[in-house]
């Protein structure tokens, strides 16, 4: 007979999914109610007005999608971009590609550039790639989570306003951990998963969009028959489950019967952003500034190397050097069997280079990132690095004291 399931718990280091916040494990523990109860129709009303707090927006439409982040870029996508759109992505690691990948699968005609591993771009260039291919949509990366970069965007939202272009961002990495402006930026729409900064576990998308998004949508708007047996519409968009037109009436006061809710989720999603408020969003991201700060003074006493532009540091990930002779595998190997630290290889090209360290959301604490250090400093010793013992953790407790 099978055992029961029993998972030790382990101190998640990794980009995602990070370690999930208790008290948010403990709602989902709830009794599972019907997706139109009027306390589950409340719950998602609240979802609604957190997430628009959180995402610093006054959206409407600022909603949960069942899925991974993954299905919220997606949908949010799919629904913007119609056979021959013209969509530029510009490309900066591994989740601009999948934007590129999505736009195409959408049948846009999409324009890329790339910038090397460990670069952002200037304005500069975002201008002149746009003013040459004039898209209809520009869709980036605000946290690439393969490099460890962060892209500004303020200025890119301000000139796609200026000329009419819908600009769309992948916030997975960042919403809740670093400073970001839905509405003072000129976002179109934004997509963040539950994973990240936000202590959930993994499966829900949250993303909002704008009055410009809401009008494209109306105009894709198709009912599915069994709801509806006379809708129709030869522009509606290619997926149903992730059809914005139907999940937004599901999230509004219309209340289509669209898909069953992921009730525990739902619940989870609650309480993630009810925790992020409580915190406040101007302290919590200032908790992964301080740690990230500490994590890098203590990388930095023991001489290990960062990796790409350090003018432009995501503050929830960082991408390390993995040192000449040393096995990165072996490593992170020790780290889980001795320490019970879990980081992350790099993604591609980079794979064997770096090794992928998170701290985000509840995971970004000061007892992880002094674990971390010593854990660190111990398994290198072991592959034959010189290093003073204890000089990383103290470097880390300096930033910390002052």
């Amino acid at each position: 007979m099978t055992n029961a399931l029993h998972i030790e718990p382990r101190i998640i280091m990794t980009p995602g999914p990070a370690e999930a916040d208790p008290r948010v494990l403990k709602v989902m523990t709830n009794p599972i109610i019907g997706q139109f109860d009027p306390v589950f129709l409340s719950l998602m009303d609240d979802v609604m007005a957190m997430g628009r707090q959180v995402f610093k927006t006054s959206n409407h439409y600022t909603y949960l999608i069942n899925g991974t982040a993954r299905a919220g870029i997606e949908a949010l996508m799919s629904a913007v971009i119609e056979p021959d759109d013209k969509v530029y992505i510009p490309i900066f690691g591994r989740f601009g590609h999948l934007m590129a990948e999505i736009a195409t699968r959408a049948k846009g005609k999409v324009h890329t550039t790339e910038k090397p591993l460990g670069e952002v771009y200037t304005i500069t260039e975002l201008k002149r790639e746009i003013d040459a291919f004039k898209p209809k949509v520009v869709a980036i990366v605000h946290g690439e989570s393969s490099t460890g970069m962060m892209q500004p965007l303020k200025a890119l939202g301000t000139y796609c306003n200026q000329h009419g272009i819908l600009l769309i961002v992948d916030a997975v990495a960042t919403l809740a951990g670093a400073a970001f402006e839905t509405d003072a930026w000129h976002i179109d729409g934004v997509i963040a998963g539950s994973q990240k900064c936000l202590s959930a576990p993994a499966g829900m998308a949250l993303i909002t969009y704008n009055k410009r998004i809401e009008a494209i949508v109306e105009k894709r708007k198709k009912i599915e028959q069994g709801l509806d047996p006379h809708s129709q519409n030869p522009r509606m968009m290619p997926s149903n489950y992730l059809d914005l037109s139907q999940l937004q009436a599901y999230w509004d006061a219309t209340r289509l019967n669209h898909h069953t809710e992921a009730t525990s989720m739902l619940y989870a999603m609650h309480e993630a952003l009810r925790l992020t408020l409580e915190e406040g969003l101007a302290v919590r991201i200032e908790r992964h500034a301080l740690n990230m700060r500490a994590l890098l003074a203590g990388l930095k006493a023991m001489n290990l190397e960062l990796f790409g532009d350090k003018k432009h540091l995501l503050p929830t990930i960082v991408c390390l050097k993995v040192p000449e002779a040393i096995d990165p595998h072996r490593i992170r190997t020790a780290l889980v069997q001795d320490f019970n630290i879990e980081i992350a290889p790099g993604f591609g090209a980079i794979k064997d280079e770096v090794w992928r360290i998170g701290q985000l959301g509840y995971g970004s604490r000061k007892q992880n990132v002094l674990s971390l250090l010593t854990a660190l400093e111990s398994v290198l010793t072991d592959q034959g690095m010189v290093l003073e013992e204890g000089r990383a953790k103290a470097a880390a407790l300096a930033v910390y004291q002052t």
